[in-house]
């Protein structure tokens, strides 16, 4: 527990404290003494102002103490250290933390990480997957788990796997109307019975022609003619397409990128929504063309490689000189003197 009150020997000490910090700010000026802290017992730290022009509000802190019944004091350290006013540089924040959706430019590679949440394994229908892909890696717990579904895909083609009894109730609480009141309340529809919506329009039945119709959304009234999609298309590859500077400078296109989301319909050939956060065209609607610096496969950070186990040999002794040979040396001391030079 540290003392409240200094110890007198060693508070009086200021001039030994001053001689320390004097040699450790060689060959820069210490300041004047402004205060003192007791660390313990006999256990005294001075501090000093720094005169540095770069170090305004920093102090020269030197501690001094002595030991029990001994009244001579002795240096035990010296160190510059910030004041209350000190300057100080900001808090260091990691690049992954610092960066911000909206910060990327033309030219920027953004990296993502081989286990990158916001990604998974796709299918590419070639035997090995890129060199550059998280795949790539034997020991990948995500390439694992991507052999392991290739493998029940494989043994299950052509047959379609039945639901699972949690799946099957999830399906048909989705399915179920909804009304106020706890769960034992609800009420079950008979099977085939039509459902009912919110404003009591009547719903098609599930399985139906007319419940995949809306599904697919062809139960609207009107729906966007060839014209609209041209136009829209138009739009869409002005503002983001090939002939972008972003584009441009990007070290591929959304084609192969994770985060692209593929649109239906037609416009699946040549469009499709960036899910990037920190794209700039993050939640647009984006050229299959059109790319920026956070493609997913531009710069994948590889793993921090782990260092091996220190092997320590105790049953070697490595002899060690500790005087220099005299007379281990390439140049007589005897010789003619050389001139000094390449050989």
């Amino acid at each position: 527990m540290r003392s409240r009150t200094p110890d007198r020997l060693c508070a009086e000490a200021v001039d030994l404290a001053r001689a320390a910090a004097e040699e450790a700010a060689f060959p820069g000026p210490v300041g004047e003494h402004v205060a003192l802290a007791a660390d313990g017992d006999r256990v005294v730290t001075h501090f000093f102002e720094c005169a540095e022009p770069g170090y305004r509000g920093w102090r020269w802190a030197v501690t001094v103490a002595r030991a029990s019944r001994a009244k001579v004091v002795t240096l035990d350290e010296t160190v510059l250290l910030p004041g209350p006013e000190a300057l100080l540089a900001p808090e260091w924040v990691p690049w992954s933390e610092r960066l911000r959706p909206g910060d990327m430019g033309p030219g920027d590679l953004l990296p993502t990480e081989a286990d990158d949440l916001r990604l998974e394994p796709g299918f590419t229908g070639e035997d090995a997957p890129p060199p550059n892909s998280v795949l790539a890696d034997d020991g990948s717990p995500v390439r694992a788990v991507a052999e392991g579904a290739g493998t029940e895909g494989a043994a299950g083609a052509g047959r379609r796997a039945p639901l699972s009894g949690e799946l099957a109730q999830l399906a048909d609480t989705e399915d179920a109307d909804v009304t106020p009141g706890s769960p034992a309340t609800q009420p079950v529809p008979a099977a085939g019975a039509p459902a009912t919506a919110a404003d009591g329009s009547e719903l098609p039945v599930i399985g139906t022609i007319a419940g995949v119709a809306q599904e697919l959304g062809l139960g609207r009234a009107r729906v966007l003619s060839r014209y609209g999609l041209h136009v829209a298309a138009d739009r869409w590859d002005e503002a983001y397409g090939a002939k972008t500077p972003m584009a441009q400078a990007a070290p591929a296109s959304c084609m192969t990128c994770g985060f692209l989301v593929p649109l239906t319909g037609s416009l699946r050939q040549a469009f499709g929504v960036c899910a990037n956060e920190f794209s700039p065209a993050d939640g647009r609607v984006v050229s299959l063309s059109y790319g920026c610096g956070g493609h997913s496969e531009a710069a994948v950070m590889p793993k921090p490689p782990r260092p091996a186990p220190p092997v320590i040999d105790e049953t070697v002794v490595d002899p060690l000189t500790l005087r220099p040979d005299r007379t281990g040396g390439s140049v007589e001391p005897d010789g003619p003197a050389e001139e000094l030079g390449h050989s």
